[in-house]
């Protein structure tokens, strides 16, 4: 049986997963590490943790599987967005990597929209200026770290980083490299006029592949590193995102993707960028040529409800706490809850927008509190959705939820009625991992495209209907909604 492996190197772990030629999964195992923060806002990573954890994953992967090495026929790779890694003439990282949730770099996205101007930014590369994005980064290091830059040869990507070590050559998917905002969302690779703009060679950038795209082999080293046979092709995979997309079946016009882990995301397939959305939304090359993903982000969705519990129920689960949603009727009797805890990205780019419980009385104990979190997360999602709609997309026939906030009926539920639009849940509960290992079949000629691979392996195993809440949340969204503009002053005022 031939054997596909994706690689997913995230923020908090790296998973190697095993599937064979069906997509049925055969193996999967992963090993965490942990981020610093050396100084406030900063977030960083070394990029030998994920070598170290992607070594110990595969070969784990492969004894758990009982494999044998020459069966596995590609690899895929995917992992964390916009993380900047930097690398010397040999080879060698020269500082910890800065990674995708780092926010030091507010004065770099005004510079870059200063010299470039917002709109040409956005219809050029498909995204504003984010402290998230990789460019803001490379112009902090060059202005903080001269000394860093004047060695630099080499800009990648977490999972390109171990792309270069698996296989000894540079290489990047477009997927992921749409996300650095150094790209031409339009054609599909680097912008010359931003790389001159920033005084950036286009030598210290890899070469680009489709997420179906050979781009090298495992090498002898590698080989003996992870088990792996030497020679086995690398596929270009994609970010997190697009290979998560790929995952659920989220690569057709018609089917949306809700991950609701941490955060919160919304992507949908599209045929063709869209740059009119004033960078309201994120638009990235797709893992699969000639299409691309239109996305929009909640900082903290899942986290929300993290942070209440871990406040104020630290000693309950999940499930105890979700339980009692059902003791409260939709509204939670007049209570809102802004989900903005760590800043918001989508509808409102804004790291100085707050969390706020809106509508508080007597009346109101845990049980309404809860469910107003939930509720505020689900409308949350509902403003990606009304963006979405408003650039035009098509009309969807399917939603589609991930991440651990899938697993709740209730949550489903409430999030079914407040979007008025049917919820399901597939087969596929892998994630990114997952995507990548079917992007490496397909490359491999297992599929005839990646389409047919999602057609073929990914199945709806479970649909929760709008039910009688549905004109109930209708109402209260238009209240959440005029919420933070009337508080956006407020929020700035806070934040001094």
């Amino acid at each position: 049986m031939n054997i596909y492996l994706g690689i997913d190197v995230s923020t908090t772990a790296t998973k190697a997963l095993l599937i064979g030629e069906q997509g049925q999964v055969i193996g999967a195992q992963s090993n965490s590490y942990s981020c610093q923060s050396p100084k406030p806002l900063w977030s960083e990573q070394h990029p030998d943790l994920w070598w170290q954890a992607t070594k110990l994953s595969i070969q784990q992967v492969i004894a758990q599987a009982g494999v044998n090495p020459k069966d596995v026929k590609g690899v895929g790779l995917t992992g964390q967005m916009h993380g900047l890694v930097l690398m010397d003439e040999l080879g060698q990282v020269l500082r910890p990597a800065i990674l995708w949730n780092d926010q030091r770099t507010g004065a770099e996205c005004d510079q870059i929209r200063e010299r470039i101007g917002k709109v040409p930014l956005v219809r050029i590369t498909g995204n504003d200026a984010l402290t998230s994005f990789t460019l803001p980064k490379i112009l902090w290091v060059q202005t903080h770290e001269p000394e860093i830059w004047e060695r630099t040869r080499q800009i990648l990507l977490p999972k390109d980083y171990i792309r270069y070590k698996l296989s000894g050559q540079y290489g990047l998917d477009k997927a992921g490299g749409s996300g650095i905002i150094l790209f031409d969302v339009e054609t599909r690779d680097w912008s010359e006029a931003l790389l001159q703009e920033f005084d950036i060679h286009k030598s210290y950038l890899p070469e680009t592949f489709e997420g179906t795209q050979k781009t090298s082999e495992i090498s002898i080293n590698a080989a003996e590193a992870t088990g792996l046979l030497s020679g086995t092709p690398l596929f270009g995979g994609g970010g997190d995102q697009q290979a998560g997309a790929v995952g659920t079946g989220a690569v057709e016009e018609g089917i949306i993707s809700i991950s609701l882990g941490t955060s919160g995301v919304v992507v949908a397939a599209i045929d063709a960028p869209y740059t009119a959305h004033e960078g309201r939304l994120n638009t990235f090359c797709h893992s699969l040529e000639g299409k691309w993903l239109m996305m929009g982000a909640m900082l903290c969705a899942g986290g929300s409800l993290r942070w209440y519990r871990d406040t104020f129920f630290p000693k309950q689960d999940f499930d105890q706490l979700l339980s009692t949603l059902s003791d409260v009727e939709a509204g939670s009797q007049g209570l809102i809850f802004l989900p903005y805890l760590t800043g918001e990205r989508t509808p409102y780019p804004d790291p100085l927008a707050r969390g706020a419980f809106i509508g508080m009385t007597v009346r109101h104990d845990a049980r309404h509190m809860a469910r107003s979190v939930v509720e505020g997360i689900s409308f949350g999602l509902r403003d990606c959705f009304e963006l979405m709609r408003e650039s035009g997309l098509k009309a969807f026939n399917q939603v589609r939820i991930t991440g651990g906030g899938s697993r709740s009926a209730i949550w489903r539920q409430i999030l079914a009625d407040v979007l008025g639009t049917e919820i399901v849940m597939v087969n596929s509960i892998e994630g990114a991992a997952y995507g990548a290992a079917l992007l490496a079949a397909c490359g491999d000629g297992v599929f005839s495209s990646v389409e047919e691979a999602c057609r073929t392996t990914i199945q709806v195993v479970e649909r929760t209907q709008p039910g009688k809440d549905t004109a109930k949340y209708n109402e209260l969204f238009t209240t959440y909604h005029q919420l933070y503009p009337l508080l956006k002053n407020t929020f700035l005022r806070l934040s001094g």
